[in-house]
This record gives structure tokens, sequence and C-alpha cells, in this order.
């Protein structure tokens, strides 16, 4: 099982649970099909991220409206996310419960040789992501 705050009470807490939520999510079977399309991978990497970082923070108590601040996105939307009325938001308060009951462990798909592939797969998402993100701010 792992050690961590389902209910974090500082930065540390929160950046802990929002990183096991992301990863938890990035490696569930209808994620990594979704990957597959490049039109949609930025996109949807970016969902992912905003949705595990919306939990983390409500779970931490943080009002919407700091959160929607915090992570740069419309409280809408953030609420979308929360009750998981998005496709990302379902995903990852799905993956908030599986590591809640322990029946999920992130990181043993990171240990098993055979992700090896993903890991490049992640690794390109992100730069492409970096790419982006340096275009437009």
């Amino acid at each position: 099982m792992l050690n961590i705050s389902f209910n974090p009470s500082g930065r540390q807490e929160i950046h802990q649970l929002e990183t096991l939520l992301l990863v938890g999510s990035l490696f569930r079977p209808e994620v990594l099909e979704s990957l597959k399309n490049p039109t949609d991978r930025l996109t949807w990497v970016d969902s992912l991220a905003v949705a595990a970082g919306a939990l983390a923070r409500s779970k931490a108590g943080m009002p919407v409206s700091q959160i929607a601040e915090e992570l740069g996105r419309s409280e809408a939307s953030i609420r979308e996310h929360l009750k998981g009325s998005s496709k990302a938001g379902k995903l990852v308060n799905e993956t908030y419960e599986l590591l809640k009951s322990g029946k999920l462990d992130p990181f043993a798909v990171l240990k098993d040789d055979r992700t090896l592939t993903i890991k490049k797969q992640l690794r390109k998402i992100r730069d492409e992501l970096n790419e982006l993100l340096e275009y437009v701010g």
C-alpha cells in the first residue's frame, strides 16, 4: 500500500496525491488507447493533469475558486472535473477510489520492463506539451 494522504493537508501532500492520480490515470487501458491518437493527445493529457490537480486540491479542502485560479481554468471547468462530468474527471475520480481502496498501485506498471514503450510515449507527449506551452507562452 502506498504511503499517501487521501485528504492532503499541505502543498507537498497535494502534489503527491496529484502525481499519483495522474500516473494512475495515465496507465488505465482506456487512457492508453486514447493516447494513440496524436491529434487529441496533448488535450487529453492536459485534461487529465487538470482533473488530477483539481481533485487533489479539493481533497485538501480548497474552494473551487482557488483551485480554478491555481490551475488557470474556469470554475465551471473545475466543477465538471470534480463532479466527474468530464471524461478526464470521471477517470481521475475512479482512479482516486482505486488508489484509496488499495486496488491500484500506479508504480507497479512503472516497474515492469514491458512498459518501456509506454514510458517513451509519455516522454514524447511531455516534450510535445512543453513545446506547445513554450509556443503559447
